[in-house]
């Protein structure tokens, strides 16, 4: 064997690091599947106390379970539903001044026990919220004071020791995620309301509204049917950010067609110079792909992508042009 095939070999320890570490995820895979067939109609009733809630859902718990409840309380504040995380040990010392009758609280915790989460119960009780317990079975002190108890099951932890919170934590963020998402599905929630919590980064620029950031106005060129090519190219000069191609709209104003300079430059490589002085309309290309004002930045990307073309007309509902997407534009957000 060479020496450079004994240096590309992989050292035995490393063998088993690997398999430890693919065991340790289907071991966790196989507790979500264990979580997932045992969910029953006590899930439904959690989704309906959230979907009604007229307050807020407080999440609490504490250790990694609390982490878990704060990734929690970001998705259902991302996902259409107003959220908070109150730590257990801060909420016996004047912040469960936050809830009230109005809310729903969800309480996270692996064994139904943990003291600090338990001193809290009887007082969101006295204050007529509702409770849902997110633990491991319903023989604990927080299921038997909670009013839906979602139970992750008991579960051996993974690894070696099988100590470490895994299998139980990834469980319980699991059952946090079915349940937010559930609950926006529930609600109606839609893409342009996400795009509404989420202005920022390469996310918020795709779920953009076409209309915020498309060409208008002086910036399009539009010419009649009728116009010839030379007179709409010499009209339409611009000393400003130039588009790559000229709208065509008929006598009602409805878009028709698109002249573009990859139109301009076949007429000039093919010799075809006379056409110069023929209606735009006999050159350009008929039914142009477009898209509406209200449409996500993102799909229109997706569809200058696809189609492989350059400038995506903005129509609106009457067909009239409104707006062009440049390529030019939107260079980086193509889907990768």
């Amino acid at each position: 064997m060479s020496s450079v095939a004994l240096k590309q070999s992989i050292p035995f320890d490393h063998f088993e690091q690997l398999r430890e570490a693919r065991e340790i995820i289907r071991h966790e895979a196989d507790g979500l599947l264990a979580l997932s067939s045992h969910l029953d109609t006590r899930f439904c009733e959690a989704v309906e106390l959230l979907r009604e809630c007229s307050g807020r859902a407080i999440v609490t718990g504490i250790g990694k379970a609390g982490i878990i409840g704060q990734k929690m309380t970001a998705t259902l504040s991302s996902t259409g539903t107003r959220a908070m995380f109150l730590h257990p040990a801060e909420g016996v010392h004047g912040d469960l001044g936050c809830v009230s009758a109005d809310d729903v609280v969800l309480v996270f915790s692996n064994s139904g026990n943990t003291e600090e989460v338990c001193r809290i119960l009887p007082i969101v009780h006295q204050l007529g919220a509702k409770i849902i317990a997110i633990t491991a079975d319903s023989e604990n002190r927080l299921a038997q004071a909670a009013d839906v108890v979602l139970e992750i099951g008991k579960h051996r932890e993974a690894g070696e020791l099988s100590l470490a919170p895994s299998t139980t934590t990834t469980a319980m963020l699991a059952m946090a995620d079915a349940l937010a998402l559930v609950v926006s599905q529930a609600k109606g929630f839609t893409a342009r309301d996400f795009g509404t919590f989420h202005p920022g980064g390469s996310l918020g620029r795709q779920l953009t509204p076409i209309r915020e950031v498309m060409r208008q106005g002086d910036e399009l060129r539009i010419a009649s049917k009728e116009e010839t090519v030379r007179g709409t190219l010499q009209r339409l000069r611009s000393s400003g950010r130039r588009t790559g191609a000229v709208l065509v709209t008929d006598e009602q104003g409805v878009l028709c067609g698109v002249f573009t300079d990859s139109d301009l430059a076949k007429l000039l490589e093919q010799h075809r110079d006379e056409q110069l002085d023929s209606a735009v309309s006999e050159v350009m290309t008929s039914n142009p792909t477009t898209l509406q004002d209200t449409t996500c930045l993102g799909d229109a990307v997706t569809m200058l992508t696809e189609r492989k073309i350059s400038e995506l007309p903005i129509v609106d509902k009457a067909g009239r042009p409104v707006g062009l997407i440049d390529i030019t534009d939107v260079i980086g957000m193509a889907p990768g």
